[in-house]
């Protein structure tokens, strides 16, 4: 019971902080020290990615309607601009796909540590700040999905590959990378939504068939609970951000990141001095 309690925790955290741009990764790093899954470490570290699913469930659900090119309430030109709107996802999803692929161990063995979890915080934290600076008196040219272009979906697909460095953020890097490319911070937010579903899905996928199938009884537990959670509070912070980037910018997120960043910091190094 007390590792379900642990599972439905994490799955708020994961539910908040893959939509906001914060940093799931930072978050998880701090919360694994404060309360640890009684759980293998292969299974701790599959179950930190394939609770996403609950999260992009999320995604699926808000935005079904808009995502479905086949629904008999559409247009046929509506039809054609959701699968133009596809096209712009796959484009923007091939840069991290094809590198997340070809580097995912390399990158779990050499950069998830607190020190390039801090750093890349603090640093992102920083480029929203500057970025919204930038951008405060100008008025965004790309207000709709169908005035981003193939190339922007490919040049914020890019900034997404800067999320497989831990504690970038995904919904960070590409939110960041749409508001630089000329984009509504609406329309980068949910770019990035979409963005997230077959990237997600794929790393999902990814460390289940590594991990296997051979799951114990609280493991499956364990595992749909926390997606289930990660499902609920998915929906409730997605609705937030949306409501919230209609009248402000992201500079608060900036400035969290940035304090984050620096309890990370300063966590470990005091931990490391005290052992």
């Amino acid at each position: 019971m007390l590792e379900l309690l642990k599972a439905m925790l994490w799955g708020i955290v994961e539910g908040i902080t893959e939509w906001l741009p914060i940093s799931s990764t930072g978050h998880m790093i701090l919360l694994d020290e404060i309360i640890r899954l009684d759980v293998t470490e292969n299974f701790k570290e599959m179950f930190l990615v394939v609770i996403q699913l609950g999260a992009i469930l999320a995604v699926v659900l808000l935005y079904f309607n808009r995502l479905n090119p086949f629904s008999s309430s559409k247009t046929t030109q509506q039809k054609k601009d959701t699968i133009t709107l596809w096209y712009k996802v796959v484009i923007g999803v091939l840069p991290a796909a094809v590198l997340g692929f070809l580097f995912d161990d390399w990158l779990d063995e050499h950069l998830y540590n607190y020190i390039t979890v801090a750093i890349t915080l603090i640093l992102y934290g920083v480029l929203f700040i500057l970025a919204e600076n930038r951008n405060k008196y100008r008025r965004a040219p790309i207000n709709s999905m169908k005035a981003l272009s193939y190339r922007t979906a490919f040049l914020i697909g890019m900034f997404q590959v800067l999320s497989l460095i831990p504690g970038t953020s995904r919904s960070g890097a590409t939110i960041l990378g749409g508001i630089l490319l000329g984009a509504s911070r609406s329309v980068a937010a949910e770019f990035s939504f979409f963005l997230s579903i077959p990237v997600m899905f794929g790393a999902s996928a990814l460390k289940l068939v590594k991990f296997g199938f051979n799951f114990s009884g609280l493991e499956i537990a364990i595992l749909l609970t926390g997606m289930a959670v990660a499902f609920f509070v998915s929906v409730a912070a997605i609705k937030f951000l949306l409501g919230y980037i209609k009248k402000n910018d992201f500079k608060v997120f900036g400035w969290y990141r940035i304090v984050l960043g620096l309890i990370v910091l300063a966590y470990f190094l005091i931990s490391g001095l005290g052992k």
